[in-house]
């Protein structure tokens, strides 16, 4: 058994009128992300954050952008990916994940707690295991200004 330490980053544009799903929440606000699938920054960024840890590639190898991944959602991607871990690494096990939102609103505090709860139940890990950020710029840059979102996750496992 070795411990490895995987790194994920992603970044989309905020646009009106789409749905805000993040950690398999959805949250109300104006803007939602505009992506192939759902969007859902947080389990892409846990996602690819998961695949470099067992250097099995990164989200868009599992997931391109064909038909059949359109509008999927992140927890369902989520499964997939763990699946597709267990397959390969049968004694693989998450440490800990640890993930940051970069957005400037709307603010997801009273949604954390969900976040973990979709997370750890779809990975089969304790709650504890898992912490989520929230952080802005300040109005700096794409995010300040209500563009974007950006979100970034380390994950150490065991295999």
């Amino acid at each position: 058994m070795s411990l490895r330490i995987g790194h994920g980053y992603d970044v989309h544009q905020l646009k009106e009128e789409l749905p805000l799903i993040i950690g398999g929440e959805s949250i109300p606000f104006s803007k939602g992300i505009l992506a192939h699938s759902d969007g859902d920054i947080l389990i892409h960024t846990i996602i690819d954050a998961m695949l470099g840890s067992t250097n099995l590639g990164d989200i868009g190898t599992l997931f391109p952008n064909q038909e059949r991944w359109k509008n999927a959602s992140g927890t369902s991607m989520l499964e997939i990916t763990y699946k597709h871990i267990c397959d390969k690494y049968p004694n693989f096990q998450i440490i800990n994940i640890d993930s940051t939102i970069i957005l400037q609103e709307p603010k997801i505090g009273q949604y954390k707690t969900k976040m973990k709860n979709n997370i750890a139940e779809i990975l089969n890990i304790d709650i504890n295991a898992i912490s989520i950020k929230g952080t802005t710029t300040d109005y700096l840059g794409f995010v300040g200004t209500g563009l974007g979102i950006a979100a970034e996750a380390v994950c150490l496992v065991e295999i």
